[in-house]
């Protein structure tokens, strides 16, 4: 099960989101890791679904659940007017970002459904009423300081003994991307709380000790 299989990556790939193919590969891979220990795999930024597939699909045949967790309004630089912005999943209604409709059809596309619980609100205030152990954490959220932080420090110390902690778009070259998430990955590995299992591209994975 550490390989998803040709219709999972299809779908994957199908996918409106930003992460790479083999990125993909190494979060399925970790998240297959983790399910081991019968937990719920949770990720912090939904977006339309892209990662969620995978996650979903681990979950599905772990017997877990995966959940994820997004407000649904884009991050920072995917407003208008920013790099990231797509008008295609702006609600004409009000005005504002809404990627949850195309995040259930990614979802029902993939017959992923009934194996994802999709939290919709802020990182912080769900990890503020999220009581249990998650074998697995994804932290692919807002990638300015105050985001980060708020997600490694509300969902970090959720992971179990032996989970993974993962973390996205780290870069520790200012000139290739935003400085916030490798911030958090070096203050994961600093708590002594976690160790580093590997690196793909800029997808870091650690086991809480």
């Amino acid at each position: 099960m550490s390989e998803p299989s040709a219709e999972i990556l299809a779908a994957f790939e199908a996918a409106k989101g930003f992460m790479p193919v083999g990125e993909g590969l190494a979060l399925y891979a970790a998240a297959a890791e983790a399910a081991k220990l019968g937990l719920p795999l949770l990720e912090v930024g939904t977006y339309c679904g892209r990662s969620t597939i995978l996650l979903a699909d681990v979950a599905r045949q772990a017997g877990t659940v995966a959940v994820t967790v997004d407000h649904h309004r884009g991050s920072e630089e995917q407003q208008p007017g920013w790099e990231y912005h797509d008008a295609s999943v702006v609600d004409p209604e009000v005005g504002l970002m809404d990627t949850l409709p195309t995040f259930r059809r990614t979802l029902r596309k993939a017959g992923l459904e009934e194996h994802v619980i999709a939290v919709v609100g802020r990182s912080p205030q769900v990890a503020k009423v999220w009581g249990g152990q998650l074998g697995l954490v994804f932290v692919d959220g807002g990638h300015t300081d105050e985001h980060a932080t708020n997600d490694y420090e509300g969902w970090a110390p959720k992971v179990a003994p032996g989970g993974l902690l993962v973390i996205h778009d780290v870069f520790p070259d200012p000139a290739d991307g935003g400085q916030a998430p490798y911030r958090i990955y070096l203050r994961a590995l600093e708590s002594g709380d976690f160790e580093e299992i590997s690196v793909t591209d800029s997808l870091r994975l650690l086991r809480r000790r």
